[in-house]
């Protein structure tokens, strides 16, 4: 323990050892033992501050101000009941599902009019095979046959 360390400990904590960190508390002990003179001025200190801390004493509330701060406090919101909270629930699992097939429809309609965007201008009837081939054309694009799981279209074999 340095005289520095025991200063700090009773201006921190006070003259009262039972204050002191009990880590510390035996080697301060000692060492005030050790040096009386010096303990006894830096302790003799620190009693007068702590006299005048406890002669400051804090008047308890007044029933006016209890009965005020009572009366200021929110009002309890009553709980709702468990059904109430199924039915939000309920309530946002069919919103989820109606975008969820919104979308879906969206996405069909979608893609009912690229198709029929590309249908040659005779319909169905006779040129059934031009718009299956037209179709075919478009599903099987060369820039999608190019990818890392199908291969590729060129031929880099010769390489």
């Amino acid at each position: 323990m340095t005289p520095e360390r025991f200063h700090t400990l009773v201006e921190a904590y006070g003259a009262d050892p039972r204050r002191w960190p009990e880590h510390e508390r035996a080697d301060a002990l000692a060492w005030a033992r050790a040096h009386r003179e010096q303990a006894d001025a830096v302790l003799e200190e620190a009693l007068a501050l702590d006299a005048w801390l406890a002669r400051d004493m804090v008047a308890p509330p007044s029933r006016a101000l209890f009965e005020q701060i009572v009366a200021s406090a929110p009002v309890a919101v009553p709980v709702q009941p468990a059904t109430s909270k199924r039915k939000r629930f309920w309530w946002s699992g069919a919103a989820f599902a109606g975008v969820g097939l919104a979308g879906a429809l969206a996405g069909a309609l979608t893609m009912s009019i690229m198709l029929l965007g590309n249908a040659p201008p005779g319909g169905y009837g006779e040129q059934q095979d031009t718009l299956h081939e037209t179709l075919h054309d478009a599903a099987h694009e060369s820039s999608y046959l190019g990818t890392g799981f199908g291969g590729s279209s060129a031929d880099w074999g010769d390489e």
